[in-house]
């Protein structure tokens, strides 16, 4: 049954590449590298584009490049199925835990040598193979609007308690004019990227309410995960939260930033450079993510954000080891950086990017892995994008979403190792 599957698998290989968002050139005769990215905006497509271009030229080898947006991880998951993988692809954050069986190890290329040590957890093994190379870095925490924060008087918050004090403030002095803390719930990732980042400094980096293990082992208790529900609901109740936070688009967020209408965001990337192109007055800031626990410290939630893995079985491999080592000569680094608007995975790249200055002044701040790479299942991101809905639309209760997490969460490690129990037949 498992090998007529894998041929339908492949059959389908057969149209995937027709489904990309990314023609190539033809040109009979020489040896193609096949590219597949996550990334989104064009200023990122964009450049990645020119650098392909300048490799080809240099070294006469073609390259075809593929950005299958939204249908990225189910064409991947098709690929893996039927060990029929691109000659580089992005790891997305799942460079171990989700490919790392099918990848080559990058530990003999020279760029390893620089790789940002944040990165070691996430992209080698404790043997010291290297996983991919890191086109950048994310460090995710909250966005937000200088001149409001300013005009109320109101420091950057590092604690939970300080970050629902703040709400409220710029609640009150605006009249309830500008909307504390903004959702684009109607992409349910929204919601899923509160939980699996507010997830880490309630579940994991205070010592006292260290949940590692026990996720680990598959034995959490999921009511403990009932805070995080509590707090978004209180923040509705409140009205610190925007009252269309299930319907708002992301494409609402440059606009309304811009005008001054929102205070927090979670959402980074290119926002400050964006809304900065439409009113320059209006200064975006990003900090760590506070600190839920007494005593503890807020932190950087990141890791690897967009990747390039050279398939182990690909019969271009060292093209594709000579690709990224194009890519990852500092010049070329660096603009993939500054493209993107995160820092780089490697130490000695500087790039002039939109929120420099607060990633120095909290550079001392930890960086820590996102909660669901480390600690959940696959498939469990869209689960919480999901109850996060459900929540605020009144469909479930904090302690209803906390059980059906629960369930969500046996059901997909049972189907996680029944696959690869499968796998290894």
């Amino acid at each position: 049954m498992k090998h007529i599957f894998v041929l339908f698998l492949s059959l389908i290989l057969l149209i995937l590449p027709g489904c990309s968002s990314e023609e190539s050139t033809a040109d009979t005769g020489k040896k193609t590298l096949t590219i597949y990215s996550t990334m989104s905006t064009d200023s990122e497509r964009n450049t990645f584009r020119k650098l392909a271009a300048a490799f080809e030229k240099e070294s006469g080898i073609r390259v075809s490049i593929h950005f299958p947006g939204n249908d990225y991880e189910n064409m991947m998951r098709v690929r893996m199925a039927a060990n029929d993988l691109p000659d580089l692809f992005d790891t997305h954050g799942w460079g171990k835990i989700r490919y790392g069986e099918y990848t080559a190890d990058l530990r003999d290329m020279d760029w390893t040598q620089k790789l940002d040590p944040n990165l070691n957890s996430i992209l080698k093994n404790k043997s010291g193979k290297v996983y991919a190379y890191p086109i950048n870095q994310a460090k995710d925490g909250l966005a937000y609007n200088r001149n409001i924060l300013d005009r109320f008087g109101i420091d950057p918050p590092e604690t939970m308690d300080a970050f629902i004090k703040a709400l409220r403030t710029i609640k009150e002095k605006s009249n309830g004019e500008i909307v504390p803390f903004w959702f684009a719930g109607y992409d349910k990732s929204s919601f899923a990227q509160y939980y699996d980042q507010f997830a880490t400094p309630l579940l994991i980096t205070d010592p006292a309410h260290n949940e590692k293990k026990q996720l680990i082992d598959g034995i959490f208790s999921w009511s403990k995960f009932t805070y995080l529900s509590d707090t978004l609901k209180q923040m509705q109740k409140e009205k610190l939260i925007n009252i269309d936070a299930v319907t708002a688009k992301k494409s609402q967020l440059i606009e309304l930033m811009a005008q001054n209408k929102i205070a927090f965001t979670m959402q980074g990337g290119t926002l400050g450079q964006d809304v900065a192109q439409i009113n320059p007055n209006v200064k975006v800031g990003i900090i760590p993510t506070p600190a839920i626990h007494s005593g503890d410290d807020p932190i950087w939630i990141g890791g690897e954000r967009y990747t390039l893995a050279a398939w182990k079985d690909s019969p271009h491999l060292k093209e594709a080891k000579q690709f990224i080592a194009f890519m990852a000569r500092p010049a070329h680094a660096k603009e993939m950086a500054e493209a993107t608007s995160l820092p780089s995975g490697l130490t000695n790249v500087k790039a002039d990017i939109f929120y420099a200055k607060d990633y120095q002044h909290y550079q001392n701040m930890k960086v820590e892995p996102y909660f669901d790479r480390l600690y959940l299942p696959n498939g469990m991101w869209d689960v919480m994008g999901t109850v996060g809905q459900e929540l605020v639309a009144d469909i479930l209760t904090p302690n209803e979403i906390s059980k059906k997490l629960g369930r969500e969460y046996k059901r997909l490690r049972e189907q996680s190792e029944t696959q690869g129990a499968e796998n290894n037949e």
